[in-house]
């Protein structure tokens, strides 16, 4: 069971930051790319990006990740906030302390210094976890408090990534996107259908959301000749947004 546990721990560590594969690098900067250019007004301060999806299982969180250290490795201030505050898994993909987190700094029972991680040898790249389970997440990332965390936090970052839980399942990405400058949208090949995209759509519609793009996960184009290499489930992945 150990043994297990700890294969399951470096598959999920393989396909994100420095372990990825060449070709997934460079799909990551083209995305990096693509949304500096639907945010080019960068003298308005930190920008605020939320990453979701219309199913569990899309590649959301890796997405995210992947995303906060490309943009990390240009220089600029990014926090990552693992904002799926029911299901978190970067202690286990990143191995961080799964708390205090998030939930933690909303409910008051922790401050940014004790909540905020480092991530790797980068200085300039801090994430916080989701932290410990709470039994109301969709109010807590709808309270005043999440507001003026998320200010707070424009202070010290450049860009501020919020991994969202999947707008399908539960009402928390909507809530937030009310304090993003934009939405990415991840969508997997062959497995989120139309009505689930189209209803994904709908809320976001709803709630007044920005759409900044889509980002498909699971796209094969090994067998499209792009590129030789891939990085765990998502192999030979091309990102667009």
């Amino acid at each position: 069971m150990a043994n297990e546990k700890k294969s399951t721990r470096a598959a999920a560590s393989s396909v994100v930051g420095a372990n990825i594969g060449f070709g997934a690098a460079e799909a990551y900067k083209r995305l990096r790319t693509n949304l500096e250019f639907s945010l080019p007004d960068a003298s308005s301060g930190c920008r605020v990006i939320g990453i979701t999806s219309s199913l569990k299982g899309e590649g959301k969180s890796t997405t995210s990740i992947n995303l906060a250290y490309t943009i990390a490795q240009t220089g600029k201030n990014v926090l990552l906030i693992e904002c799926d505050l029911r299901l978190p898994t970067y202690s286990k993909i990143l191995r961080l302390a799964p708390a205090p987190g998030f939930t933690n700094l909303l409910m008051g029972t922790a401050d940014g210094g004790q909540v905020l991680q480092k991530y790797g040898s980068m200085d300039n790249l801090r994430i916080i976890t989701a932290g410990d389970i709470p039994p109301n997440p969709a109010e807590l990332l709808s309270s005043k408090r999440m507001r003026l965390a998320v200010d707070a936090m424009k202070n010290v970052a450049d860009v501020i990534i919020l991994d969202l839980p999947p707008v399908g399942e539960v009402t928390d990405a909507q809530v937030a996107s009310r304090l993003t400058d934009g939405m990415v949208i991840v969508v997997r090949e062959n497995y989120c259908n139309k009505r689930a995209l189209d209803e994904t759509m709908r809320q976001m519609k709803l709630a007044e959301a920005k759409i900044l793009g889509f980002v498909m996960t699971d796209s094969n184009v090994q067998k499209k000749g792009y590129y030789k290499g891939g990085y765990g489930s998502y192999a030979g992945n091309e990102k667009k947004a």
